[in-house]
């Protein structure tokens, strides 16, 4: 793998970099399980947003569902990889598959998977998955 892209983000289609900041450390020096939730929600805020071309107040997705696999530690000032795609559909709602690489070593920190749903926030009722986007995230 080339330095710029650490081998566990291989196939994602969507990377978002970060830096590990002091404060996203916990008192043994690593990165608080936590913040991962939070890394997770800049890159999945800005893959949809990409994705859809709707601005941050006119997102129209709920998150349901984040479960986090941790595999070893990260720590400060570590540059992290977030890899981001759609992994399946359903109706109303779609997963999403994460990966978080060290871009040092190419480690593994963490898996992940969320389920959002698509909600109409006008009038408070889900709503079905558009089409468009599902094209578009077949591309």
């Amino acid at each position: 793998m080339s330095r710029d892209m650490p081998a566990p983000l291989a196939g994602f289609p969507f990377i978002h970099w970060l830096d590990v900041r002091f404060r996203d450390l916990d008192s043994l020096g690593h990165v608080n399980n936590a913040v991962y939730a939070t890394y997770l929600e800049s890159a999945r805020i800005d893959f949809y947003s990409q994705l859809t071309g709707l601005p941050l107040e006119q997102l129209n997705i709920i998150l349901a569902e984040l479960t986090i696999s941790y595999k070893t530690p990260a720590f400060f000032n570590d540059r992290l990889g977030v890899g981001v795609r759609i992994a399946s559909f359903g109706t109303k709602s779609f997963s999403m598959e994460y990966a978080i690489a060290r871009a040092a070593d190419e480690a593994l920190i963490a898996s992940a998977r969320s389920v959002l749903v698509m909600y109409d926030y006008a009038a408070g009722r889900t709503v079905p998955v558009p089409d468009e986007l599902r094209r578009r995230a077949a591309l």
